[in-house]
């Protein structure tokens, strides 16, 4: 199998997948964000009901309910904090998701309670773990460094965070894939060889 990297315009794609549903039904729209779409007038009920229809097809999914749609924007802006390197800088994640959602910290976090019963501070150690998995299996990150981009204070806080939450210490998970990835490569080498002798 061959692999390629690829760099792509989210909100172009997402332009040309919904462009010509929009047309469809006659409905004028802007982004408001990659999770916001505007629609201008005020369509009919049935209208956009079909809408739904064509877009559950492609995977997408409209939230009508407002407390939905923001809880899916704090998790969708947590994880640009994480992920995008903002967690090190010097802006709070509290700060952070107030400037980016435009509603008060304590708004947020009680609407977030209230819609998954959990906590953005849980919200954001099971996505900081998450995180922490993809470097770990990259296996071109060190301890040390994947605290920082995560915002840890310290080696042994992310350690702790990560044994708590998976049960295995980051140095035992990152062992485990590299057996793995061993694994999996002999095992390739051999079918290849069977391959070749046949």
């Amino acid at each position: 199998m061959m692999k390629i990297s690829i760099d792509y315009d989210l909100k172009f794609l997402l332009d040309k997948v919904l462009d010509p549903l929009f047309k469809k039904y006659g409905l004028e729209y802007e982004f408001h964000s990659l999770a916001e779409i505007g629609i201008k007038g005020s369509p009919s009920p049935q209208v956009m009901n079909d809408l739904q229809e064509d877009l559950s097809a492609l995977g997408i999914t409209i939230i009508n309910d407002h407390k939905h749609g923001l809880v899916q924007k704090i998790k969708k802006a947590i994880t640009t904090y994480l992920v995008d390197g903002e967690a090190v800088k010097d802006v709070k994640l509290s700060t952070y998701l107030a400037d980016t959602c435009n509603y008060s910290y304590a708004h947020l976090s009680s609407t977030f309670s209230e819609v998954t019963y959990s906590s953005i501070e849980n919200f954001v150690i099971l996505k900081k773990i998450e995180v922490a998995k993809k470097y770990l299996n990259t296996g071109n990150y060190t301890l040390t460094e994947i605290a920082h981009k995560l915002g840890y204070s310290s080696v042994a806080h992310l350690s702790n965070q990560f044994k708590n939450t998976t049960g295995l210490s980051p140095t035992l998970y990152r062992e485990i894939i590299r057996q793995k990835k061993e694994s999996d490569q002999l095992r390739k080498r051999e079918y290849t060889q069977i391959d070749n002798e046949n």
